[in-house]
């Protein structure tokens, strides 16, 4: 019932890392391929925004924009949905941050010195020019360290943040791939009722969280759903933030209902009558 998380700096090996520790224990692999298509089931706008915002940092007024909410908050519902499935392959995305926590996740990140990416990268990417792989190699780095910085508030480099970092030009794929197939196997037995409840009430926040970001309809200044668990009977959403009418309270509410189910909930609006430009932020 294990999870697996991978970071990785571009050009390191941890997609082909993940694909064989998939492939071996046959766990279910989730790459950007897959949420893509999640996105554009939603609809196909939601596709071509994630590919944008994938590919482009935001620009300080893109930060606020409904798009940019809906696609990251989007990006950690499908993450989070698919951590319920456990014994699954999490690509990227985020996903370290997310289940931090989770004591059956493990959450790792793949490393090489440049010059073995870059000779990495000429061969997958079929580049001929030394110099194009270094330039694509720091650019997708710094796309990632950045987008991971806005999102989470987090270094992407911090070594804290991930239970094992692998050196891949220190260790073979293979090497490494049988110390994460052995982790994984203690990491499944630390899986309990508590700990997926905590998962479960994580995928719910982050799904009504999408819900409400996606919806034109709303003006919402800001929005925190979070939850407590203490145990299996006391446990609940917390939902609040500042809205700008009273029908959008009425709104946001139905449909945090809607949502949770059984799950109990305390909600804590407050109002602001005039939205200020820049104001809209989702933590």
């Amino acid at each position: 019932m294990a999870i697996l998380t991978i970071a990785r700096e571009y050009g390191s090996g941890g997609k082909e890392i993940g694909k064989n520790v998939a492939g071996l224990l046959n766990y279910a692999y989730i790459d950007r391929k897959q949420i893509l298509e999640d996105m554009k089931r939603v609809g196909t706008n939601w596709e071509e925004m994630a590919k944008y915002f994938d590919e482009n940092q935001p620009t300080v007024v893109e930060r606020y924009e409904w798009s940019y909410r809906g696609f990251v908050t989007l990006n950690q519902s499908h993450i989070l949905n698919y951590a319920l499935e456990n014994n699954i392959v999490i690509m990227g995305r985020g996903g370290n941050f997310l289940l931090k926590g989770i004591p059956h996740a493990l959450r790792i990140r793949t490393i090489a010195p440049i010059e073995k990416r870059v000779e990495n990268v000429m061969k997958w990417q079929e580049i001929g020019n030394s110099e194009n792989a270094r330039w694509l190699i720091d650019k997708v780095d710094k796309e990632m360290a950045g987008a991971v910085y806005l999102i989470y508030g987090s270094d992407w480099d911090d070594p804290e943040q991930y239970d094992f970092v692998f050196d891949t030009s220190v260790q073979t794929y293979d090497e490494i791939t049988n110390i994460i197939k052995d982790e994984l196997e203690k990491r499944d037995k630390l899986y309990t009722e508590k700990a997926e409840n905590i998962l479960k009430l994580k995928a719910l926040a982050a799904k009504i969280k999408a819900e409400i970001a996606i919806n034109q309809d709303l003006s919402v200044s800001t929005l925190e759903v979070g939850f407590k668990e203490e145990g299996l009977v006391d446990y609940g959403l917390i939902v609040g933030g500042v809205v700008h009418n009273v029908d959008d309270k009425k709104n946001i509410e139905e449909i945090v209902k809607a949502l949770s189910g059984n799950v109990p909930i305390e909600f804590g609006f407050q109002y602001r009558m005039h939205p200020r430009i820049g104001d809209i932020q989702y933590k």
